[in-house]
């Protein structure tokens, strides 16, 4: 007999066999929901939390830790109820994240199988969080090893030597192992990482960028190894912690780790047309990265055509559905234009829900205020030659 949800009420809890119980277990699933997005119907009985389905996936790949059984559909005997009840994902959070450092990504269900695989087995098995010894890999402020990078010219992933400091301030690689001198040097304050596995095409695919001479530059990395390659992500993030902390003493943490690596908004093909909009339309691939709407022949190239900055409508910035009248030359026939103090940006888009997407991330950026130091940005784009 599983433990069965009651069948009227919305409840996230399990149906165990009091109503304290019932509480108790309710109780026990908060906090499940960042990283799970659904029911929790899945639970480790052995951990004492419940799990959605695809964490559970994980979780059977551990079993000297973890024993997963369905709420719904197993059996349960009375001594797992009681055991369930009486720990929960609360319980499980005070005991396995107690030393988590602020800077370690925890992934949501939004996030690819590696670093939720990486979290779930560094919480649980290899207890990280609990031990901070065990942190060394990505906490120490030096870190050095072997990452497959991808040519900027070939398209072929080489092995290359990195080198994490943070007493340099910087990431730097080497085209050779006894080099004196690195191939590039990546300033810790303008560092992000973001995973790319199906962009990459290997699921330890991880896409780090800079800025060099105030443009974005793009360098594609793995690393056979899931651990060591979540570990280079942490690390950078623990280093990019260690400099704002510095660069802004009276910040605190919960300020300092949304700043630490971002996502991108959205990535995708778009079509557009240059400056003096009498040129045809060219299809290019877009990313938009925080402010920065930067767009490349290739997904993979190394350096962005152009980029473009997106400001706030207090500033004049703003985004219409459509092109202008006059415009020709586009295949796609869902328009999008960007208005900003100097000029308009057009692009048109492949289906009309591409077009929804993209004008809703383009809504999202230019309803949000400036900050002071994205009107030096912003100055930047607009003095470029």
């Amino acid at each position: 007999m599983g433990m069965s949800h009651p069948a009227s009420q919305h409840s996230e809890s399990a149906a165990v066999p009091s109503c304290q119980d019932k509480k108790r277990a309710e109780n026990s699933r908060n906090g499940q929901r960042d990283i799970c997005p659904g029911y929790p119907d899945w639970a480790s009985h052995s951990l004492g939390i419940f799990i959605c389905l695809s964490c559970s996936g994980i979780h059977r790949n551990i079993p000297q830790v973890s024993r997963v059984k369905s709420v719904r559909l197993d059996d349960w005997d009375d001594a797992q109820v009681e055991f369930m009840a009486s720990n929960g994902n609360n319980v499980a959070k005070a005991k396995y994240e107690s030393k988590m450092p602020p800077f370690y990504y925890k992934p949501t269900y939004l996030d690819c199988q590696l670093l939720r695989e990486q979290w779930i087995r560094a919480k649980y098995e290899r207890k990280e969080f609990i031990h901070s010894e065990k942190q060394e890999p990505y906490s120490a402020g030096y870190r050095e090893g072997f990452l497959w990078k991808r040519g900027r010219d070939n398209g072929q992933f080489l092995s290359r030597k990195f080198v994490l400091s943070e007493r340099e301030g910087a990431l730097k690689y080497f085209n050779k192992n006894d080099a004196k001198e690195p191939k590039a040097i990546m300033k810790i304050e303008h560092l992000n990482a973001t995973f790319q596995p199906a962009k990459i095409g290997n699921p330890h695919g991880l896409q780090i960028t800079y800025l060099k001479d105030n443009s974005t530059r793009n360098i594609f990395v793995y690393h056979e190894d899931g651990k060591e390659i979540v570990d280079w992500f942490n690390a950078i993030r623990a280093a990019r912690f260690h400099y704002l902390q510095v660069a802004f003493p009276g910040a605190s943490d919960s300020d300092l780790v949304p700043k630490l690596s971002r996502n991108y908004l959205k990535e995708g093909y778009m079509e557009k047309t240059g400056p003096k909009q009498t040129e045809g339309f060219k299809k290019r691939w877009f990313t938009m990265d925080d402010r920065r709407l930067m767009y490349f022949k290739d997904p993979l190239d190394a350096f962005a055509r152009g980029e473009v900055f997106i400001g706030s409508k207090e500033n004049s910035y703003k985004v219409l559905e459509g092109l202008p009248p006059s415009t020709q030359g586009n295949h796609w026939q869902h328009g999008i234009t960007i208005v900003t103090p100097d000029r308009k940006f057009l692009f048109a888009c492949e289906t009309e829900d591409d077009q929804l997407e993209w004008i809703n991330t383009f809504q999202k950026v230019i309803s949000r205020p400036m900050l002071p130091q994205e009107y030096a940005v912003e100055a930047h784009f607009k003095h470029k030659p």
